[in-house]
């Protein structure tokens, strides 16, 4: 079976051909070429071959006659790609055949075109490779753009995880309040280091003995010296409570900036659920006003066509035509609506804005049973990532309160430091100090009250969160539940009212047809028809996008939807 199209694009026609060329077939194309090139015989014409499956000895021949009649020849694949450029490449061995014979007197112009064709070689195959098609074919602009990206749901939700830069930028905060962990942590190690330095001194004896000197005759100053000191010195604190709770602070601190992260996650994932799921619904809604606008041409074409006959009038089909109209201008909306709706998944998924998006899913209806509430706002509480990172910032400021009370206890602190130390480099000797601080608080001007009142007041405000959120996670829950019950019985409902609907349509159509009423009765069935689609398609919509509700409310999404 051979399926030929052609589409008219300003100065060109495309020749779209499917199937096999073979055979019989060949003289089909051959027909639809000659009528094409008398009808129109200064414009450019395109051969699009992607969809031809099988070439045999008489479709060469006639490709080969359709290129050198100025056709353009497409294609895709290895073996109508080999067969496009042996055409090629034999159209252009005899043109260089019949060149030479003619310029068989001037070798310079033969020169010339010869270091002509080396210089380009390499800009030649590099369109090659560029289009994917024979060195003498000209991409079409449809060809050279993009393909669109094909996204199923999960596909896109991992994408989300992957590029979203709010999902993102949360990961990167949590990885900062783990280095917060980090440097808290290192306060309660031991710590070393080493130190060289060569140094000059001179000493001020007046100024060092706080009075006259005990001698005359005595200078009052001593050196120059030269003093060279070279050696490692360590610290680290022995005890000291409020170190020790202040890490475990940051470390609980960490752990519920990695749980925020999480929930960040989730909520990423809803939005581009809701977001596929919208332009799942603007899609259908193209869908089925380019239906309504089928059938109100066919009853447009009918109304006329009875109005020839003399069995309609007038006014019948001055009617339908104004129905054929507003279904028109309903499409439009419903177009604009889908491509805004691209666009912003795309900006979601933080792709370039230059590539174009398609979706590989479609609205549909998968009947669950419906979860009992209680159970799921345990489950809620049990998983949802906000309840656990409000938790563990409680946890955090209970440690930080307790910092703040041990910061009446004493410390302890051993230090200490070794050095080869001279005048010079080579007369030096080993010195060393070691130490053990011993310091205990007496009075700190109130501050350690007042860190113990902020962490008492801290702690109150986290407890009215926690108690806000518990009632906020039950009513996701419920909503959720109760959204869900409601688009199942809708979806019901909904679809029983588009097969009646259609069942409406046709009686009128048909009592139309008999001539036993007037087409006011198919328009009112147009406008049923339309209400009931729609119907169908919120009620689908509200039906998705209340499971992902749910998946959320019960801390749920990414196990759902990121496969």
């Amino acid at each position: 079976m051979l399926r030929i199209t052609t589409e008219k694009k300003r100065t060109k026609t495309v020749l779209s051909v499917e199937g096999r060329l073979s055979g019989q077939l060949v003289s089909t194309l051959e027909q639809c070429w000659r009528e094409l090139k008398a009808a129109s015989p200064q414009e450019k014409f395109y051969v699009n071959l992607c969809g031809v499956s099988f070439i045999d000895a008489s479709g060469k021949m006639l490709l080969k006659e359709m290129h050198r009649q100025g056709g353009k020849l497409l294609a895709e694949g290895c073996l109508n790609q080999a067969i496009v450029k042996e055409i090629i490449g034999s159209e252009k061995s005899e043109g260089r055949s019949e060149e030479s014979k003619e310029n068989k007197g001037t070798p310079i112009i033969f020169y010339l075109m010869l270091l002509t064709l080396l210089f380009g070689a390499s800009g030649l195959r590099a369109q090659e490779k560029a289009e994917g098609s024979a060195p003498a074919t000209q991409a079409s602009p449809e060809q050279l753009a993009p393909e669109p990206l094909k996204l199923t749901l999960d596909k896109a939700v991992g994408l989300a995880l992957k590029q979203n830069t709010t999902a993102q930028i949360a990961v990167l905060q949590a990885a900062e309040a783990t280095q917060d962990k980090n440097i808290a942590r290192a306060a309660l190690l031991p710590t070393a280091g080493l130190q060289v330095n060569d140094s000059v001194r001179r000493i001020n004896l007046q100024e060092q003995l706080g009075s006259a000197l005990p001698f005359p005759g005595i200078p009052g100053h001593v050196g120059p010296l030269n003093v060279f000191h070279a050696g490692p010195g360590f610290g680290a604190p022995v005890f000291d409570l409020t170190l020790w709770n202040r890490y475990r602070s940051a470390r609980d601190i960490a752990n519920a900036s990695k749980a925020t992260s999480l929930s960040t996650r989730e909520q990423v994932i809803l939005l581009v659920v809701s977001q596929y799921i919208g332009t799942l619904r603007a899609m259908a809604t193209v869908e089925a006003s380019q239906s309504r606008v089928d059938l109100a041409q066919a009853l447009y074409d009918q109304a006329a066509d009875l109005q020839k006959e003399g069995v309609g009038t007038g006014i019948d089909t001055l009617r339908a035509n104004v129905e054929l109209q507003n279904e028109k201008q309903a499409l439009l909306v419903a177009q604009t609506d889908r491509d805004s709706s691209l666009f912003g998944l795309s900006r979601l998924l933080n792709l370039d804005p230059r590539q174009e998006i398609a979706l590989a899913d479609s609205l549909s209806f998968f009947d669950t049973p419906q979860p009992d509430v209680t159970a799921s706002m345990d489950e809620a509480l049990a998983a949802r990532q906000e309840w656990k990172a409000l938790d563990l910032q409680v946890k955090g400021a209970e440690h930080d309160k307790k910092a703040a009370q041990d910061l009446r206890l004493p410390t302890l602190r051993v230090d200490g430091s070794w050095a080869y130390e001279g005048t010079r480099l080579n007369n030096g000797i080993p010195v060393y100090n070691y130490q053990a601080s011993f310091d205990l608080p007496l009075f700190t001007g109130g501050r350690t009250h007042a860190e113990i009142v902020r962490s008492d007041l801290q702690l109150k405000v986290l407890s009215e969160q926690r108690a806000d959120l518990r009632n906020s996670i039950s009513l996701d829950v419920k909503t959720a539940l109760l959204n869900l019950k409601s688009a199942r019985n809708q979806v019901g409902v909904a679809t029983l009212g588009v097969q009646l609907a259609k069942e409406e349509v046709d009686q009128a159509r048909d009592r139309f047809k008999a001539g036993v009423a007037n087409n006011i009765e198919v328009i009112q069935a147009q406008d049923a028809l339309a209400r009931a689609n729609d119907n169908q398609i919120a009620a689908l919509y509200r039906f998705n996008q209340a499971r992902a509700d749910y998946a959320r409310s019960i801390g749920q999404m990414e196990k759902v939807y990121a496969k």
